[in-house]
């Protein structure tokens, strides 16, 4: 699949997923996707980890009672250091977006499909609790958690505004 039917067909994906496994080498091919976004001034300070072991899933899905989560066979928990890096400036949420927008269009390019979990993560302490869990050093914040898999249903990305009502050239002019 090319870079702009990934991005057509790249949608929230809610449901149930099928029951097959990721296979490593996808979840590394979709991590590497990830280590490749910009980051600010290079400092690398998004991190990642695979979760794919039945356990450990079984942990998250307790964390995260979101019907996509019960069904998923893999997540990538994407965790990041608040790192000063120019200036007195820190890019760390530029970094982390940057890096699970390219997971996210790797993962469709895969034939599975995902979901970006984060305002959930933000409650009942869920994304220290995933830390905690996950072995995750107090020194770093969960950020973002992605689920994975084969969709059970198929869906579209829905209708988007058109280019006039959200871009220009050279002026606004809306």
């Amino acid at each position: 699949m090319n870079l702009f039917t990934a991005i057509e067909k790249r949608h929230s994906y809610r449901g149930e997923f099928q029951p097959a496994t990721v296979p490593e080498e996808h979840l590394r091919q979709i991590v590497q996707a990830g280590i490749s976004a910009p980051s600010g001034c290079n400092a690398q300070a998004t991190f990642f980890l695979i979760v794919n072991e039945k356990q450990q899933m079984e942990e998250l899905r307790r964390i995260i009672a979101k019907p996509v989560m019960q069904t998923a066979p893999a997540a990538i928990v994407v965790f990041s250091e608040n790192r000063i890096v120019s200036e007195g400036l820190s890019f760390e949420k530029e970094d982390y977006a940057a890096a699970v927008e390219n997971m996210l269009l790797a993962i469709t390019a895969l034939g599975y499909a995902s979901v970006w979990l984060d305002g959930v993560l933000r409650n009942e302490r869920r994304a220290e609790r995933i830390a905690e869990v996950l072995g995750i050093p107090s020194i770093y914040t969960v950020d973002v958690v992605l689920p994975i898999g084969i969709p059970v249903e198929v869906r579209s990305q829905i209708i988007k505004k058109p280019f006039e009502e959200r871009a220009w050239f050279n002026r606004f002019s809306g």
